[in-house]
Parts: C-alpha cells; sequence; structure tokens
C-alpha cells in the first residue's frame, strides 16, 4: 500500500459537517439515496457511531431536558446564565483566563483572526491550503476581514519548524489546525508541536489553534488539555463534533483578548438573544462525551487494525487506513471502486444485518480510481470486538 494526498469528507456517516460547506443541492434520485441510507442508519442494531442525520427533534429535546442543569433557572439574555456558566467551566478545562461564546465556529475563527491581526499590525496568516478557513469558510478571511494567507506546507500534513521559521514572508499569526481533519485528522508529535510553536514566536508570530477537535488530542499528545492550549495564544473549541452538542464552539485566551473578541462577536452578529439550549447541550457533551473520548481514541485504532486485517484477508487489490494508526477517534478509509458502489454496499449491509460499517463514501478521492471515506468511533461502537469489524468487513465486501 502506498499512500497519497488526503481528501474532504466527512464524519455524519460520509458527510461533511463543517460549517458552511457550500455543498451542492442533491438530485431527486441522490435524495432518494440519502433517504434510504439514513433510514438504514436509524434502524440498524450495530453502528460505530450514531449518525446526527438519524436523531428527531423530540430526540433532541429529550436530551436537552436532561442536561446537567438547574432547569428552574431563568433562561439566558444575551449570554449570560448558563452560557456564561459554560464560558467558565471552558476556560477552566483549557487553563485559560477567560473564553467566550461563539453561535459557530467559522465566526469564532473569523474574529480571532481578525484581532490577532489588528494586534500584530500584520494581516498575513499563515495555515495549512487544506484547513477549515481555506476550504469550508467561502473565502471570508479575505472577503469578510481583509486578510491574507500564506501556506508554509502544501502537503497533506502537519508543518515542520524549519517550513514556518524559513517561510520567505512575514506574517502576523501562525494558525494550525489540530487535529488537520481534512489529511486524515492528523496531528503533529508532542515534540513537533512544540518545536512549530517555538519557530512562530522567533518570528514575532502569535499562534492560534483552530481546536475544533482539540478536546481528543490527549491520547495522542500524552499530555492534559491545559497543557495542549497553553501552547497557543488563543484556541477555538467546537461543541457539536467530538462532544455531540447542538452547534457552537468557544475562543479561550488571555482575559484581555477574549473581552476583545466579544466585541467583535457582537459586530458580526454573534451576540444572541437566547442560546441555552446550545449551552445546556455542550454542557452536557462535557459531562458525557468528553470523558469517554480516550476511550473512543483506543476503539478506533482497534477498528482500524481489524479493518486492515480483513481487507488484507479478503484481497482486496488496493486500500488506506489514513492514517494506519489513527491519532484521533477519526480517520480515512481509501478503496479503488466507485464511490455510489461502496455507498450503496454500505447501505445493503445496513438494510440486511442491521450493521453499519460506513456510510457514504466520497467520489473526490486521494487519486482517480480511489473513494474516500470518514469513519467515526463513539459510544456505539465500545461494543464492536476485532471479530465484529472483521464480520462486518467481510459482509460489506459480498456486497459490493
Amino acid at each position: 500500500m502506498t499512500g497519497v494526498s488526503g481528501v474532504t469528507g466527512g464524519t455524519d456517516e460520509g458527510v461533511s459537517d463543517d460549517e458552511g460547506s457550500g455543498a451542492v443541492p442533491e438530485t431527486d434520485e441522490a435524495a432518494e439515496r440519502t433517504r434510504r441510507a439514513v433510514a438504514a442508519w436509524k434502524a440498524a442494531s450495530r453502528t460505530l457511531t450514531r449518525s446526527a442525520r438519524t436523531q428527531t427533534i423530540g430526540e433532541l429535546l429529550a436530551e436537552l431536558a436532561g442536561a446537567p442543569y438547574d432547569m428552574d433557572a431563568p433562561a439566558d439574555l444575551y449570554g449570560d446564565g448558563v452560557v456564561t456558566e459554560l464560558e467558565q467551566r471552558v476556560a477552566a478545562l483549557l487553563g485559560t483566563e477567560d473564553a467566550a461564546f461563539f453561535p459557530s465556529g467559522t465566526m469564532a475563527q473569523q474574529v480571532a483572526l481578525r484581532c490577532w491581526a489588528g494586534r500584530t499590525g500584520n494581516p498575513v496568516v499563515a495555515l495549512h491550503p487544506m484547513s477549515h478557513p481555506e476550504r469550508w469558510e467561502g473565502g471570508a478571511l479575505s472577503a469578510v476581514s481583509g486578510l491574507r494567507t500564506v501556506h508554509p506546507v502544501r502537503e497533506p500534513r502537519q508543518p515542520t519548524s524549519e517550513e514556518v521559521r524559513d517561510h520567505p514572508e512575514p506574517f502576523g499569526t501562525l494558525m494550525l489546525e489540530l487535529p488537520l481533519r481534512d489529511a486524515g485528522f492528523l496531528l503533529p508529535t508532542w515534540e513537533e508541536l512544540t518545536a512549530v510553536v517555538d519557530a512562530a514566536r522567533e518570528r514575532d508570530a502569535v499562534v492560534h489553534f483552530d481546536g475544533a477537535r482539540l478536546w481528543e488530542t490527549t491520547v495522542h499528545f500524552g499530555r492534559p488539555l491545559p497543557e495542549i492550549a497553553g501552547l497557543a495564544d488563543s484556541v477555538y473549541v467546537s461543541f457539536y463534533k467530538s462532544l455531540r452538542g447542538l452547534s457552537g464552539a468557544c475562543l479561550a485566551g488571555s482575559r484581555g483578548f477574549v473581552e476583545e473578541t466579544r466585541v467583535w462577536r457582537h459586530r458580526y452578529g454573534g451576540q444572541v438573544f437566547r442560546q441555552f439550549p446550545q449551552a445546556l447541550s455542550a454542557l452536557a457533551g462535557l459531562d458525557r462525551e468528553l470523558p469517554r473520548l480516550p476511550a473512543y481514541v483506543e476503539q478506533a485504532r482497534m477498528v482500524a487494525g481489524a479493518l486492515r486485517e480483513g481487507f488484507e484477508s479478503a484481497g482486496v487489490p488496493w486500500f488506506r487506513i489514513n492514517p494506519e494508526v489513527p491519532h484521533t477517534h477519526q480517520f480515512q478509509v481509501w478503496l479503488p471502486y466507485p464511490a455510489d458502489r461502496l455507498t450503496e454496499a454500505g447501505t445493503r449491509l445496513a438494510e440486511e444485518e442491521g450493521t453499519v460499517l460506513f456510510g457514504r463514501w466520497s467520489a473526490e478521492g486521494p487519486a482517480p480510481g480511489l473513494s474516500m471515506t470518514e469513519l467515526e468511533v463513539t459510544q456505539p461502537g465500545l461494543t464492536w470486538t476485532p471479530d465484529d469489524v472483521l464480520r462486518a468487513t467481510a459482509a460489506f465486501l459480498d456486497r459490493l
């Protein structure tokens, strides 16, 4: 097996979960395939994760009612009450002086990078071309904030300290996406990360972490969240991805910086009248999902190894698990078959055996003739054994 560059897909049964992805509307035929697949996923008795597409309004409201908060407390008004409690809890978890709630990660990062540009006097942001602002935010850094981006590295991996140190153009902010989702949820080693941060500091640049999925990086780094977040000048974290909340994000950092971001949050339209549903679901995620993430990561590594064994035993002509040993509880799978054929095989497996191994596949694979999907392991996947994965893999391949 050989490596090629990574591509974008999605962890929500193969559908991108990133904000503002600009997805093209489905045709009637494609929409029917999606409805059929979602129905099969919802009815399945065995799955590696729960798809957000299968949750009903009633189910989400029931989860909200069970959130760890006094339901007789007043609802928030423009970010007080439960929203303030969430901000304080995030700051404590990350070891920062303060944190501000934002309705979306896109808004949070736009504000953070704009504020740093004003403070450094340099509107140039160094980041990966596969990072979220470059791929999923509609060019907002330049269109809305007047910022410009440069790329220390273009390969599907994290940048090295040498690439950051030797980049020929000055930049005011280095943004690191941890993990780099579109390249396969990739993380650097701890030593590599600290060296990259040091290189940015040598250039008098500030460091911002796109930590939408920072919550699950503790296993790979072998460090607690405050030590990881403490490397950066500011950190963005998401509540609806790893923590399975309704939506929303937080920006964390020094008290003065966070206060400035609150001013810009209001200017960007993020000072929403009531946000208690998002805050309650985020608090529930911190209580329920955050402690489980290390177990999810370890289970994902088992699943990846069993998938590899299953593909090899079946004589699949070419495949790749990317990365071979997952850095988080999410990773990519590449196979040399048409995406529609792979998605159909997965739907049939769910319909006929009640097992969801893979969801939707992307035709925009890392190379011509290859398709890709993203696989995520959460609470439902903790019961799977290696034999379960091997049986499901064989059953999936039988339907190709």
